[in-house]
């Protein structure tokens, strides 16, 4: 009889069924990152000098012939950059390919240009600042960048310029913000910075956001990893970036509109801004991204409500 009665667990506490793994798995989340291994970034930072060394004098020759060659190369270049420094490109939309395209986006790293100059076969805007900086001034000059300064008395030489290149059939991409950013947020588009989009035949806007790091979703304070902006030095925020793995940008491509679906500049940059600001805004959020639109009949809605 007595072996039908139950057996008593020799336990002092209750039966717990958490898992460890789960459980952890918060921790693990908002834990500081680890900084990665300086080997990792030695390899990847021979790896960029090495094919940039090959694909510089390359570029250069192309330069010499028409056609769409040197803009193809010169997005395998950023594309291939990407891969070695370990930045995974997730890109979401339609490129718009009506040329020329006035590509409109927003700006919080030297990142957006390997990024979006591996998706877009287009000619950079950037400030004059950066045809400063030793070698960088080169890479960008052999991509047809246009340079632009805060001084009033160039501005009609240097809108000039992005005008031919639309002319001749170049795209361009543009960071009206005027620039870069903590990736928190994107700042205030500039209107005149658009004016050049009645030379296009189309206006894409596109949200830039570095989403991932270490395989995980990128929380607030993580945006400082990817973000350069102030007072930071190129070296030092390139060395730290380069330790990291699993980190991933998302490219939302946002549906194009031609220009004079706008009322006026002022509306257009609006538009823009509402629409970059809002896909900018579900990414950092790890929310489902998908193409927003510009709507004409909301532009010209708000323009009337502003007048």
């Amino acid at each position: 009889m007595d072996s039908l009665q139950p057996r008593r667990l020799k336990r002092k506490g209750p039966l717990r069924f958490t898992s460890r793994r789960h459980a952890a798995a918060p921790r693990e989340l908002f834990a500081d990152r680890p900084q990665g291994g300086q080997l990792r970034a030695v390899r990847r930072l021979v790896l960029v000098m090495l094919w940039t060394a090959v694909a510089l004098p390359l570029q250069a020759v192309l330069l010499l012939f028409p056609g769409r060659a040197k803009a193809q190369f010169a997005r395998v270049y950023h594309r291939t950059l990407c891969r070695l420094i370990g930045l995974k490109v997730q890109v979401v939309g339609e490129v718009c390919r009506d040329r020329p395209v006035l590509y409109v986006a927003n700006h919080s790293s030297w990142l957006d240009i390997l990024a979006l100059g591996g998706t877009l076969e287009a000619c950079f805007v950037a400030k004059a600042e950066v045809d400063s900086y030793p070698l960088v001034n080169l890479i960008a000059r052999l991509g047809r960048t246009v340079f632009v300064s805060r001084n009033r008395g160039t501005t009609g030489r240097e809108a000039d310029a992005m005008k031919a290149k639309m002319q001749a059939g170049d795209s361009l991409i543009l960071f009206p913000e005027g620039t870069s950013n903590d990736g928190t947020r994107v700042l205030p588009f500039r209107s005149a910075f658009l004016g050049v989009a009645k030379e296009a035949r189309q206006v894409q806007p596109i949200s830039v956001v570095y989403d991932r790091l270490g395989g995980l979703p990128a929380l607030r304070r993580d945006r400082a990893v990817f973000a350069w902006f102030g007072d930071m030095e190129l070296g030092s925020h390139s060395w730290q970036l380069l330790r990291r793995e699993g980190a991933r940008v998302t490219v939302l491509l946002h549906q194009p509109f031609p220009p004079e679906a706008m009322p006026d500049r002022k509306v257009m940059t609006r538009e823009c801004s509402r629409v970059v600001s809002a896909g900018a805004a579900d990414l950092r959020q790890n929310r489902g991204a998908r193409p927003l639109a510009a709507v004409a009949h909301h532009a010209t809605t708000l323009s009337s409500h502003h007048a």
